[in-house]
């Protein structure tokens, strides 16, 4: 093979330095495929991610408020099936269970004959259950057939933007809570109450006791 002999006043390189200064390509380019997310991992990922920016205070000056067993219970508000405004605080001097539910729960239905039982048994006594329906738009009537079905008289909320999950940190359906006449959270649930639960029912005793 005949060598190649440059020309007067040409610059030859050196076989190292030409590759020291050849850019660097880097790492394969190639893309991966990304796995879908499911509807439970979105909601999932939506409050791991909510939670740390309440932890944060998001910059603010005022803290979110806690929900926490002896603190007062965060103030919550939606509207009922006919379209009216309605919040906690509009229940103050009461015993409130704030239950949250779902027609598509299983669980809730196992719940909610017990929920209207004692209701019926101590509505006189000052307590106001509250059933927060998170259902999506356009369920109010399943949402009504479902309350007929199950033969519902307490109120029932409605909250399809879920804003009582990050309100009260529940992390599903159904979850549950007490408060008291003062507007303090004495006792919480996440999962269904049954009737076998002395903390439920000794709770609620000493919530409708105070006066």
């Amino acid at each position: 093979m005949t060598p190649v002999i440059p020309s007067r006043g040409a610059r030859v390189i050196p076989s190292k330095a030409r590759d020291r200064d050849r850019p660097d390509r880097g790492p394969s380019t190639r893309r991966t495929a990304i796995p879908r997310l499911t509807a439970r991992d979105d909601r999932r990922l939506r409050f791991v991610a909510l939670s740390a920016l309440l932890s944060l205070g998001c910059h603010r000056d005022t803290q979110p408020p806690r929900v926490e067993i002896g603190q007062p219970a965060p103030r919550y508000a939606a509207t009922t099936l006919a379209g009216d405004s309605v919040s906690t605080g509009a229940l103050a001097g009461k015993v409130v269970l704030l239950n949250v539910w779902a027609t598509w729960c299983a669980p809730c239905r196992a719940e909610i004959p017990y929920l209207q039982s004692v209701y019926e048994k101590h509505r006189a006594e000052g307590l106001e259950i509250v059933g927060v329906s998170v259902d999506a738009r356009g369920q109010d009537e399943a949402i009504r057939s479902f309350a007929q079905e199950f033969r519902m008289t307490y109120p029932i909320w409605r909250d399809p933007d879920e804003r009582v999950q990050s309100v009260y940190m529940a992390l599903g359906v159904p979850s549950t809570y007490l408060i008291d006449r003062t507007g303090v959270l004495r006792w919480r649930r996440l999962g269904a109450i049954h009737e076998s639960d002395t903390t439920f029912t000794s709770a609620l005793t000493a919530a409708l006791a105070s006066k």
